[in-house]
């Protein structure tokens, strides 16, 4: 084993800090200064309707220096057609962070209802340094983008490499852009989207990391803040790293319940006739694959390849097949006839390559740009990652491993704390792999004011129009209609049976299930 002393001494080797402004300071910027050119729109595409628009607008890249550089910020717009009707603007943001959005006022337009359609011309949006909107690149290679990296003392050396080169590579590629990379600046990009528009306020639609960024919006810009919908939300006290972290503590109670429900079904999957017993065979699959890897689907997954499909447990009806298949595939028998199981290529994501590193250079620019909270001693990971191997052993050390943050420039600002009243509409499912029930309530009792609706027992990331059938989606449906918030928190029953979910939700939501275990 190599010695981690090298490693540690060198630490602290991270670029010089930019001084550090407090949510207040920054919010009393001289970004008023900065006003915004009206957007010349134009058809986005041959192929699509000629009511879908695009335009661009410049925004300055520091807030700060709101006549200095500027970037372009990708716009998309499908109008209201009854201007009677019309009550305003929707911005809308599919999460991420990293998450291109120009394309939802195509989605929302043919899945909203039209009490609901017929109130808001659809704003979509790239956020800064994605899509279209002045895109960023850290010059990643396929294998530096994947962060799933499961903790071993024996490999954790390379784990503090691989940190390390994530943030020296993006320091040296876009160390100029990067730092303004950040949920706060792309909450102002927002405002300057509003201005551009005309509008005296904003509503917004946002899934995953995009309910962060919607708050953050409220509390920056509260009195331009209108009908707000935050869809499978994100705690503010867990920025970042502890939302990552939630993704192990989380899984556990919903491994527990694949469990039980795979036990009552044993004549099926064969698995265990109690929860004990299919438990067993699961971690027996585990241990045998790390011991010798399972060849399954033209993959040889070793056992740490089978824990980082945490997120298929949250959905037991395609955990339990797949389960019964590796089992099958372990043991040199023929695969279980008449069950569906799922691509763990697509659950893995090794089918498809993404032709840049975009998305995650965005990733992580929020994830570390946001918060001054991550630990920059190496050695303090290790610490955490081995503890949480042992509490919470199907992802915990994934969850708690090192992260390129600990050698990420220091943020510009420090984070939004949620202070001001809110009056908005938080919606979650209990069962969601990506923004676990503990983050949604904790986004809910920190925006005072607001209101959850809650599908119990329901399953998946993403909520509203997601599934036709939630039983979410009438209260959402009726507040976005009417502006009026229900009365008192909505807890509703799933619809039982599988649930029949769209492929039209933002792409960042796992449709029809977890494709995306490193996204929000």
């Amino acid at each position: 084993m190599k010695s981690l002393a090298p490693l540690l001494a060198t630490a602290g080797l991270v670029a010089a800090s930019l001084p550090l402004l407090s949510a207040t300071q920054a919010a009393a910027a001289p970004a008023a200064d900065y006003r915004p050119q009206q957007p010349s729109w134009h058809r986005c595409s041959p192929e699509q309707p000629a009511s879908y628009e695009c335009a661009s607008i410049k925004v300055p890249l520091d807030y700060q220096q709101p006549h200095g550089r500027t970037i372009d910020l990708a716009i998309s717009r499908i109008r209201s057609q009854d201007p009677a009707k019309r009550h305003g603007v929707m911005l809308l943001n599919p999460g991420g962070p990293g998450g291109p959005g120009l394309d939802l006022p195509l989605m929302m337009d043919a899945e909203m209802p039209k009490e609901v359609r017929d109130r808001y011309d659809l704003i979509g949006f790239d956020p800064r340094g994605v899509g279209a909107s002045s895109p960023v690149s850290c010059g990643l290679t396929d294998t530096e983008q994947n962060f799933d990296r499961p903790y071993r003392p024996e490999t954790f050396p390379s784990d503090v490499a691989w940190a390390r080169t994530i943030a020296d590579k993006c320091r040296e590629k876009a160390g100029s852009v990067l730092p303004h990379i950040t949920t706060r600046n792309t909450a102002r990009d927002m405002d300057a989207i509003r201005a551009a528009l005309g509008e005296r306020k904003l509503s917004y639609l946002g899934y995953s990391y995009g309910t962060y960024l919607g708050a953050v919006y409220t509390q920056m810009f509260p009195s331009r803040t209108d009908r707000v919908v935050l869809d499978s939300g994100v705690d503010p006290g867990l920025l970042w790293r502890g939302l990552l972290q939630s993704w192990a503590s989380e899984a556990e109670p919903a491994f527990a319940r694949w469990t039980r429900w795979t036990a009552e079904r044993d004549g099926e999957y064969r698995l265990g006739a109690t929860p004990e017993a299919v438990s067993a065979t699961f971690w027996g699959l585990v241990a045998r694959a790390d011991r010798e890897p399972i060849d399954f689907q033209g993959l040889k997954l070793t056992g740490d390849d089978i824990r980082s499909t945490r997120a298929l447990f949250f959905y037991p009806q395609q955990a339990a097949p797949l389960v019964s298949a590796l089992k099958a595939a372990a043991e040199g028998a023929p695969q279980p006839p008449g069950l569906t199981v799922p691509d763990l290529k697509k659950v893995l994501q090794r089918t498809s390559v993404p032709a840049t590193d975009n998305v995650i250079a965005v990733f992580w620019s929020v994830m570390c740009g946001d918060t001054d909270s991550w630990p920059r001693d190496p050695g303090q990971y290790a610490r955490d990652a081995a503890r949480d191997k042992a509490r919470y052993p199907l992802y915990g050390d994934f969850a708690s491993n090192i992260k390129p943050c600990a050698f990420w420039q220091r943020p510009t600002e420090a984070a939004t704390p949620m202070k001001t009243r809110a009056d908005v509409l938080t919606v979650q499912n209990e069962w969601d792999s990506q923004t676990p029930l503990a983050s949604g309530q904790g986004l809910h009792r920190s925006l005072k004011g607001s209101r959850m609706v809650l599908a119990q027992s329901g399953e998946g990331h993403g909520v509203y129009l997601a599934d036709p059938n939630s039983c979410a989606n009438a209260p959402v449906n009726s507040y976005l209609a009417t502006g009026r918030l229900p009365a008192r928190d909505v807890t509703c029953g799933a619809t039982p049976g599988p649930v029949q979910r769209r492929d039209a939700l933002p792409a960042p939501a796992p449709l029809p299930f977890p494709a995306g275990p490193q996204r929000f």
